[in-house]
C-alpha cells in the first residue's frame, strides 16, 4: 500500500484531505437518505391512511347496488379494494408492529365506532398479483384485470417479488369486509441535482481551501531544505529570513544560530591551524641556519631536504587554510573553457596533458577555488600516472569531468584514503614524488562546496580513474 502513497508531504496531506472529504460526504449521503426515508415513508403513510377514512366512509354509506361500481373506479396500480364475504386471514390480528399500531390508532380516531371496532392493519411485504384463493373472494371487481395487472412497485424493486404495502379490513354494516392495499411510496434515496451541484461545489472548495493551506504549511519546509544545501556548500550563505508564523519564525531562527555557530567554529579553526602553521616557521629557520654549519656535506643535504619538505607542508597548510577561510562569490562560468585553460597551462609546463573536445557546459562556481582543485587532481595525475587525459560528459542534471591517468593505479583499500589531509601511500613518500598530501583534501573540500562529487577507481585497462560530477 506504501508504495501507492506520495512520497511528499503535500501529497499525502492533499489525499487526507481528499479521503476525509469523501468519507464525510458519504456519512452525509447516509443520514440523508435515512432521515429521507423516514419522512417519505411517514408523509406516504398519512396520505394513505388518509385515502383509506374517505373511502371507507363514502363506501359505508352508499346502498349496496353503488359500492360495486365506486371500488371498481376507485382501485388503480397503487390502490386495491375488495369487498369480500370473509374476513381475511391475515386479518385475524388487530396490528402487529410499531408502524401498523400507529396507523391503526389513526385510522380508528377518522372512523366511526361501528367501524374501528373492526378495524385491522398490516404494514409489510405482499405478493405483486393477488393470489388465486384471494380472488375467488373478490366476486364484485374486475378479478380478469386485476390478476393480469400487477400493482405497480413504487419501491423500485421491479426485480423482486414483493413491495412494501399497507392493507387495512373493516367489517361493513352487513357482515362484509372492506379490504385496502395501498403501496407506500419509495423510500430509496432519490438524488436531486441541486444537491449534487452544492455537494460539488462545496467539494471544490474544500480541494481548493486544502491545497493553498498545504502549499502554505509545506512551502517554509522547501525553503529549509534549499537553506540546508547552501549551507552544505557555503557555511558563509547568507541567512534565512525570520518571517511567517510563529513555529516558521522560530525554526528560521534556530537555522541562523546554527549557521553561525558553525561559521564561527570553521573560522575559529582555520585561524588556528594558520597561526600553528605560521608559529613553526620561524624555528625551521633557525634549524636551517644551524644546518647549513654542519661540516659533513652528504648528512648536511639530507637535513635540509627533511628541512624543505616541512617547508612545504607548511605552505600547503597555509594555502588550504586561507582557501577555506576566502569567501568567494558564486557566479556562472563555462566548465570547458576552464579545463582548456588549465591543461594549456600545464601542456606549457612540459607535462603530457590532453583534452578530448567537449561542448562547451556552463556551472555555477567559484572560479579560484574550482581551477585549483581541478589543477590538483590532474598534477596529481601526471605526478603518479606520467600523463592525464581530460573528458567531460553532461545531462541535463549534471557535468562530469573523468581524468584517466597511466599510473599502477591504487590499491582498492586506499581508494577512500587518499582523501584524508597529509595521507600518502606508501610508494609515494619520496622527496620527488611525495607532496604534502594536501592536494586531493583540497580538491574534495573545493568539489563538494560546489555540490558536487568526487569518485576515484582503477580502471580495467590500468590507471587511475578521476570522476568529478557537478550539478548544473
Amino acid at each position: 500500500m506504501r508504495r501507492f502513497a506520495p512520497a511528499t508531504l503535500f501529497g499525502q496531506t492533499v489525499v487526507v484531505s481528499l479521503a476525509s472529504l469523501v468519507i464525510s460526504a458519504l456519512l452525509g449521503f447516509a443520514i440523508l437518505a435515512f432521515n429521507q426515508a423516514a419522512v417519505v415513508r411517514a408523509m406516504g403513510a398519512y396520505a394513505a391512511s388518509q385515502r383509506i377514512v374517505n373511502l371507507t366512509l363514502l363506501i359505508d354509506k352508499l346502498p349496496q347496488n353503488w359500492r360495486s361500481p365506486l371500488v371498481k373506479a376507485a382501485s388503480s396500480e397503487t390502490l386495491r379494494i375488495a369487498i369480500v364475504p370473509h374476513r381475511p386471514d391475515w386479518a385475524k390480528h388487530r396490528a402487529i408492529g410499531a408502524d401498523a399500531r400507529t396507523i391503526r390508532a389513526f385510522l380508528s380516531r377518522q372512523l366511526p365506532a361501528n367501524l374501528a371496532n373492526s378495524l385491522s392493519v398490516q404494514v409489510g411485504s405482499v405478493s405483486h398479483r393477488v393470489p388465486t384463493a384471494q380472488r375467488s373472494m373478490m366476486p364484485m371487481m374486475n378479478q380478469h384485470a386485476l390478476s393480469n395487472r400487477p400493482m405497480r412497485d413504487c419501491c423500485g424493486m421491479g426485480g423482486m417479488s414483493a413491495w412494501r404495502a399497507l392493507r387495512a379490513a373493516v367489517m361493513l354494516p352487513g357482515g362484509r369486509w372492506l379490504i385496502f392495499t395501498v403501496a407506500l411510496p419509495s423510500t430509496g434515496f432519490g438524488l436531486a441535482w441541486p444537491f449534487l451541484i452544492a455537494l460539488i461545489a462545496m467539494g471544490l472548495i474544500v480541494i481548493t481551501a486544502s491545497i493553498w493551506a498545504v502549499r502554505r504549511v509545506t512551502a517554509p519546509l522547501r525553503t529549509l531544505a534549499a537553506a540546508a544545501e547552501r549551507l552544505g556548500r557555503d557555511v558563509a550563505a547568507s541567512p534565512l529570513a525570520e518571517t511567517g508564523t510563529t513555529e516558521t519564525r522560530l525554526a528560521a531562527h534556530a537555522f541562523n544560530v546554527m549557521q553561525s555557530r558553525l561559521r564561527h567554529l570553521v573560522e575559529s579553526r582555520t585561524r588556528m591551524l594558520a597561526a600553528l602553521s605560521h608559529d613553526l616557521r620561524t624555528p625551521l629557520t633557525l634549524l636551517q641556519l644551524r644546518v647549513e654549519d654542519v661540516p659533513q656535506a652528504d648528512e648536511r643535504d639530507r637535513m635540509l631536504a627533511i628541512i624543505a619538505g616541512m617547508n612545504q607542508m607548511i605552505e600547503a597548510t597555509l594555502a588550504f587554510a586561507r582557501d577555506a577561510a576566502a569567501v568567494e562569490p558564486f557566479r556562472r562560468l563555462d566548465l570547458t573553457a576552464l579545463l582548456v585553460a588549465i591543461v594549456d597551462d600545464l601542456a606549457d609546463a612540459d607535462l603530457k596533458v590532453s583534452m578530448e573536445p567537449s561542448p562547451s557546459v556552463a556551472v555555477s562556481c567559484q572560479p579560484a577555488a574550482l581551477r585549483r582543485a581541478l589543477v590538483n587532481l590532474l598534477d596529481n595525475a601526471v605526478k603518479y600516472g606520467g600523463s592525464a587525459t581530460v573528458t567531460i560528459r553532461t545531462n541535463q542534471q549534471t557535468a562530469t569531468v573523468t581524468i584517466d591517468d597511466a599510473g599502477p593505479g591504487i590499491p582498492e583499500l586506499e581508494l577512500a584514503k587518499v582523501f584524508e589531509p597529509f595521507y600518502r601511500i606508501e610508494q609515494s613518500r619520496s622527496r620527488e614524488t611525495g607532496g604534502s598530501g594536501l592536494g586531493l583534501a583540497i580538491a574534495l573540500a573545493v568539489i563538494t562546496a560546489h555540490g558536487g562529487t568526487i569518485k576515484l577507481s582503477n580502471s580495467p585497462s590500468g590507471g587511475l580513474s578521476a570522476k568529478v560530477t557537478f550539478p548544473r
